[in-house]
């Protein structure tokens, strides 16, 4: 459900504060726990921590960031890959030509 129009859009105040403090155009890393926080214009170009739950991960705001929340771009789970004897052989495969072409690459092709 979407928030309401009449509460506005909710940034946190604390990171509203840090920015404040940080000059435009500020290489160092505003740190985060606030995934829910929706980017605001005045934080384009500045790079944040956000929290996923293990580590925080930087994300550079960009123009095209402006209404979406922070969380979006901090992924909270790691994608192992689908699995089963299919997927197995396909990546012993694709294991097999790699070696093939670092072999290859490795010796010199004798000319006659």
């Amino acid at each position: 459900m979407a928030r309401s129009l009449k509460k506005g859009p909710y940034i946190d105040a604390r990171l509203m504060k840090k920015l404040k403090d940080l000059k435009p155009g500020s290489k160092s890393i505003i740190k985060t726990w606030s995934r829910s926080c929706i980017i605001s214009p005045e934080m384009v170009g500045f790079t944040f921590g956000v929290h996923n739950g293990k580590e925080h991960v930087p994300v550079f705001i960009a123009e095209d960031m402006v209404g979406h929340k922070l969380g979006e771009f901090s992924p909270t789970t790691k994608f192992g890959r689908h699995g089963g004897r299919m997927q197995r052989e396909l990546e012993a495969g694709v294991a097999e030509k790699e070696a093939e072409k670092t072999n290859e690459a490795a010796t010199p092709a004798k000319k006659q």
